[in-house]
Formats: C-alpha cells, sequence, structure tokens
C-alpha cells in the first residue's frame, strides 16, 4: 500500500477559495437539549451519513474499498454517530474544536470550562449500535463476482472461569465485539490450540473435542451456533486457547479513518451538507484539536500516518493532536481487524512505524520511515502533543517509538512534535489520584493483580499540557521542551532489577519478567507492515524475534526519576510502578496486564527496622502531617511556576493532602 503514499505526495495543501468539500450527504441532529448546569450549553445528538469516492487517492489506501458495495454514483457510503457540546451563543465560543476519540464506543460530551466546542463521533465499525454509545456502521467487502470474501480468522480467550460450558467468540477488550462468522462449522476445517505461559508452544485440541456450539443448556457438542466455541470437558483457567477459522463478510473498518476526517472537515468549513442542512458550527471554529486515549490515542497516530489529516479537497483537518499513553498504531485498516484489542499475544498493532522521525528500521528490515511522512508530503502535519507513562513502557511496547528497534540511539522529535513522560503511573488515567482519607488503607489491586492499584495520577499534568497544546496552536505560543527519559541521559535500561536500581523492598515483587515483550510478527504477504494495513494470511503469525525494549530507571525508592513528575510523585506515599504481578490464572507470577502498583511506605521508623525497608518511613521523610501538608504546598507551586500544573488543580490537591489522614 505505499503506492497510496506515492500518488498522495506531492499534493498540494493550499487551502481551496471555495468552501471545503467534506462528502457529509445528511446532517442530522435527533436531539438538541441544554447542558445540564449550564444553561447558556447546547448538546447536540445525531448521525451522519457520507461517501468517499474509491479512486480518490486520500481514500484509495483504505483496506478492501475496492470491494465494498457502491452507490449510483460510483462512492462509497457509511453512517455514524455524533455528539457536539456547544455553547447557545456561538459568539462565545473560544473558536477550538475539541475532538475525542471515543474508546470503544465510549463518548460524551459536556461543557468546556475553556468554551471550548466538544465532538465526539463513531468510527469503529464492529461496535453494534446500541443507545449511549459512538458508533459507525460500515459496509462489506464482497469479491467483484458477488460471492463473499474468506480469510484466516484468530480469536483468543484467556482467564475463562472454571467449569464453563462454552464462550462466545468476540474480540476486544472491554467492550467484547462479535467477530465475523465461519464459513463451515466443520471444526475439522479450523484450528484450536491452547498454551500455558510456562510453555507457549501450542497443544491442538483434537477436532472432535470441541465444537462451535453453545453448551451451556445442553452437554458437549451442545446446540451448534457459529457465534460460540464449545470444549468438551471445559475450560481450564490456566491455559490460554487460540481458535483459527476461515470467516466471511470482512467489514470495511478503514472507513472509519475517512469517517472522522470528514465530519471534522464539514464542522471546520463547510456552510451546510449537501442536502442543504446547515452547519450547526458554521464559522464558529478556527481551530481543531484532535485528542485521544489509550486505544483512541493509536487511532490518532494512525490517522496521522495513513494521511487522513488532509481532507479530500486538500484542507488540513487537525491543526493538533494529543495522542495519549498512546504506545501503538490502531489495527483498524485490516481486514478482518480487531480495533478494540491490545498489545497481548498475536494481536497487530506494533508492526508499522512507531516514531515522529523517519528512521530506518533494519532489524525488522522495513525500511524508512515515520508517523509523519504522508503530512509531511501535503504540508499538513499538526502540532503534537506526545503523553504516555510508564505502564506504556511496560505493558504497551513503547520501548522503540523512543529508541527505535535496535535500542541503540534516541530517536530526535521534529519540530512540530513535543513529548511530555509521567514517571510512575499506570495505564488509562485509572489512578485515583488524591490522598487517603480518615484511615483509608492503599487502594486493592484488581482481583487478579498482587499489588496494591497504583493512585498516583496523570490526568492533572495532562490538563497542563493540553492547555498548552491549545495555546501553541491558537496563539502560537511554544509549550515548555520535552520532558522524556532518553539514552543519553542514562534514564533507559534492561527491564530488570539490578539495571534499574530497583531497591530490595521486603516482600515485595521486582520488575525482572515483568515485561510485556515486543514481538516481530510475520503476518504473511498480504500485510503492509509499515502502513499496519492490508490482508492478514498468516494465522497465527509466525514469530519471528523479540524486539529488545527498555524502561525507566529508578531511584532508591524504587520510583522513577525522569519526565514530569505528579504533586503525588513528589510527595510519596510509597513505590509507584507501572507494572504489577498476576495473581492466579494464565500467565500467574508475570507482568498484569496495564496495570501499575503501588508498594506503601512503613508509617514510622520503627516499624521499617522491624521490616528492613531500606526506603525511608513517612515520619522520617514528613515528620507528621502539617510537615507532609507544607511539602504538597510546595511541591503543588513548584508545578505550577514551571507550567506542569494549571492553578485550579494544584489548590484541589492542597484541599486534598489537608483533609487525607498522612501522619495524623
Amino acid at each position: 500500500m505505499r503506492r497510496w503514499a506515492a500518488a498522495v505526495t506531492g499534493m498540494a495543501a493550499v487551502l481551496a477559495s471555495g468552501p471545503a468539500e467534506a462528502r457529509l450527504t445528511r446532517f442530522v441532529v435527533t436531539e438538541q437539549t441544554a447542558a445540564p448546569g449550564h444553561a447558556d450549553w447546547v448538546i447536540l445528538q445525531g448521525y451522519y451519513e457520507g461517501e468517499v469516492d474509491p479512486a480518490d487517492p486520500h481514500n484509495r489506501g483504505i483496506t478492501d474499498i475496492a470491494l465494498a458495495a457502491r452507490l449510483p454514483n460510483g462512492r462509497v457510503g457509511y453512517s455514524a454517530t455524533f455528539a457536539i457540546a456547544m455553547p447557545s451563543d456561538l459568539r462565545t465560543a473560544s473558536g477550538v474544536l475539541l475532538y475525542d476519540v471515543p474508546n470503544r464506543g465510549n463518548g460524551g460530551v459536556a461543557p468546556d470550562p475553556q468554551r471550548h466546542i466538544r465532538v465526539v463521533s463513531g468510527w469503529q465499525g464492529d461496535i453494534a449500535p446500541a443507545p449511549g454509545l459512538q458508533t459507525l456502521v460500515a459496509p462489506v467487502a464482497h469479491n467483484r463476482d458477488g460471492t463473499a470474501v474468506t480469510g484466516p480468522v484468530l480469536q483468543r480467550f484467556v482467564d475463562v472461569p472454571a467449569g464453563t460450558a462454552s464462550v462466545a467468540i468476540t474480540g476486544g477488550i472491554g467492550r467484547p465485539t462479535p467477530r465475523p462468522l465461519p464459513v463451515s462449522l466443520d471444526t475439522r476445517k479450523a484450528r484450536l490450540f491452547r498454551q500455558t505461559a510456562d510453555d507457549a508452544r501450542p497443544v491442538d485440541i483434537a477436532s472432535r473435542d470441541w465444537a462451535f456450539a453453545d453448551c451451556r443448556t445442553r452437554a458437549f457438542p451442545g446446540i451448534p451456533d457459529p457465534t460460540r466455541l464449545c470444549v468438551r470437558g471445559g475450560f481450564a483457567p490456566n491455559r490460554a486457547y487460540t481458535l483459527v477459522y476461515r470467516g466471511r463478510d470482512p467489514k470495511v473498518l478503514g472507513i472509519g479513518f475517512a469517517a472522522v476526517r470528514d465530519l471534522n472537515a464539514f464542522l471546520r468549513y463547510a456552510d451546510r451538507d449537501e442536502a442543504g442542512t446547515p452547519n450547526p458550527l458554521a464559522g464558529a471554529v478556527r481551530w481543531s484539536i484532535v485528542t485521544g486515549t489509550s486505544q483512541s490515542g493509536n487511532f490518532v497516530r494512525s490517522l496521522i500516518a495513513l494521511g487522513f489529516n488532509q481532507a479530500e479537497d486538500g484542507h488540513i483537518v487537525f491543526d493538533g493532536a494529543n495522542p495519549n499513553i498512546a504506545a501503538r498504531q490502531v489495527p483498524l485498516n485490516i481486514r478482518f481487524g480487531v480495533p478494540g484489542g491490545a498489545a497481548n499475544l498475536y494481536e497487530p498493532g506494533s508492526e508499522g512505524a512507531l516514531w515522529w522521525s523517519r528512521y530506518d528500521d533494519r532489524r525488522r528490515g522495513r525500511g524508512i520511515s515515520s508517523l509523519l511522512d504522508r503530512c509531511t508530503a501535503s504540508g499538513t502535519c499538526p502540532k503534537i502533543v506526545e503523553t504516555f507513562g510508564s505502564t506504556e513502557t511496560w505493558g504497551l511496547r513503547m520501548s522503540p517509538t523512543l529508541v527505535g528497534t535496535d535500542a541503540r540511539h534516541d530517536l530526535p522529535l521534529p519540530s512540530n512534535v513535543r513529548r511530555y513522560y509521567f514517571p510512575g503511573v499506570t495505564h488509562n488515567g485509572s489512578a485515583r489520584g488524591g490522598f487517603p482519607v480518615a484511615g483509608e488503607t492503599p487502594p486493592a489491586g484488581a482481583d487478579f493483580c498482587t499489588l496494591a492499584w497504583n493512585p498516583n495520577p496523570s490526568s492533572d499534568t495532562r490538563r497542563a499540557l493540553l492547555q498548552a497544546l491549545v495555546d501553541w496552536v491558537s496563539a502560537g505560543k511554544a509549550p515548555p521542551a520535552s520532558r522524556y527519559p532518553t539514552l543519553a541521559a542514562g534514564d533507559l535500561v534492561a527491564p530488570e532489577a539490578g539495571a534499574m536500581g530497583w531497591p530490595a523492598i521486603p516482600g515485595a515483587p521486582t520488575p525482572t519478567g515483568k515485561l510485556n515483550n515486543f514481538l516481530d510478527y510475520d503476518f504473511g504477504a498480504g500485510f503492509d507492515y509499515v502502513d499496519l494495513s492490508g490482508v492478514i494470511t498468516r494465522q497465527p503469525p509466525r514469530i519471528r524475534q523479540v524486539i529488545p525494549s527498555l524502561v525507566p530507571r529508578v531511584d532508591a525508592d524504587g520510583n522513577e526519576m525522569a519526565g514530569i513528575p505528579s504533586v503525588q510523585m513528589l510527595v510519596p506515599l510509597g513505590t509507584y510502578t507501572g507494572w504489577n504481578v498476576r495473581k492466579r490464572g494464565y500467565g500467574a507470577g508475570g507482568g498484569c496486564g496495564f496495570i501499575g502498583g503501588l508498594i506503601p511506605f512503613a508509617r514510622t521508623r520503627a516499624e521499617r527496622l522491624a521490616t528492613g525497608d531500606p526506603r525511608p518511613s513517612l515520619e522520617e521523610r514528613y515528620r507528621d502531617h502539617a510537615g507532609f501538608v507544607a511539602r504538597v504546598r510546595a511541591a503543588a507551586e513548584t508545578q505550577v511556576a514551571a507550567g506542569w500544573l494549571l492553578r485550579g488543580d494544584a489548590d484541589r490537591i492542597l484541599r486534598e493532602a489537608e483533609a487525607s489522614d498522612v501522619l495524623r
């Protein structure tokens, strides 16, 4: 699909003199309400219909777009939901549109304190439409003679509870989505194998011992059902099961990129849709920024990499972008793709370019590429603020973004990119933040992780950085210099306790063996690795090699030192890790997914000495509650002065510290 790049290369980004041609045929508001508690704000909800020209160079790289059903005008249609929060009087709006990419269909809007317009919409075409979700209806690919498109489909099942009779064949995490139906229910034409974490070699299950069936009400072999898997004798919770079968009727999921592009180009530039319905934001948008967290941040990276920040008529769509805690690209533009997946075994997402500057991926033999190749050629690159934290380095394979696949040198950042690291945080902003109150004990870990849940937040720092991105885009005010771990500074080391400088904490696990290894997959000749697009022909993929990965070193407390620490990290109550330990089930004793951990400090020196903990106790650090609060106040003021914390958040953090039960 690199020929797509050649087709787009050299296309001028000069803005057209007339309204933008954002191919929305219908823009339909189905509900308009006042925002709760904000009489001067309006919430619009509805759906829109769009069309893309398969022959247009901007769309040609969408996998299977040439096999999608055509409308009478030769275009390919789609529809998606949307929601908009806007001031009732658009003259009071800031002029900034913030488009938040929904994560697995979850997406709402609310009034923005800075009076920015907030927008969400559906892009993930494998999620079934349902109230409260942002979804997209994508076309289905068919062969030119009308027959079904078929191909290998892979689905894994992990941590199935003991005694489970059958499971649904669904993909993704957080919101499982139905997988394509099998061409045949004959298990001799498919494959099911199991693995243990200690011995990953596949052990095939005989075709007579499993079925495409529902065994919940009838014993094996159950009731034939193409949407469920049944195993004779049930599933073992300490094993992973992998199903490979021939599926049919893939959806053209990559059209989700075009849907996001076209909606935002319409809202920014157009007066009305092709049916004559007015654009509710006409004339109100001067700057557009796209943000996404985790899966949605991967979407932002791919949208830019695949050239979808340029509208069909050449306009730039987004002036700024914030891919947050996003270490990969989203596996959306793939036949039978699973965009709701993560960095688990056999899942694509890290095959393409992962770096913003051009880098020669010699280790994998993929040549020179960058995430910005297409937008550089068309002059439509946004200003980028990339934010990520500890769990992305441990669980989501972030290392090559920083040091390439050879892990030998720091990769430079282009002038339009800033990068900021959140040390010692867990994934997805799930840390509660604040400080314990009323005798609260450290929060429990996830029921399958050993360490307590990591409470160290990244949300406060990210809010300040988003404001910096808005100022960069709208006023030309450059944000602070990038802050992240580098080889040059000695921040990045092997993911082992000794190399990291990990302290000997009695009774606590060490980080050794907790890294989610970066695997180099062979998905077959039909796959476009650099673009993370095309057709997978080899399932399961062959593992060619393990790519070396580095992680940040730590101080004597076991806390990371590089990046922008939160106030909680500057005034710590324990060791905050981006890794954790799986307590049971498949992979017990190894890393625990994308959940960070907390190892609390002892309260007193006597308690510390009794256990042999080398880390100073809370009393040794802060003396008493007043001393703790004073340290929090000083740290918060320092972060505000440096631009890493907004004043409102600093005031809130201080109130939380004063109300806390720390050393009372």
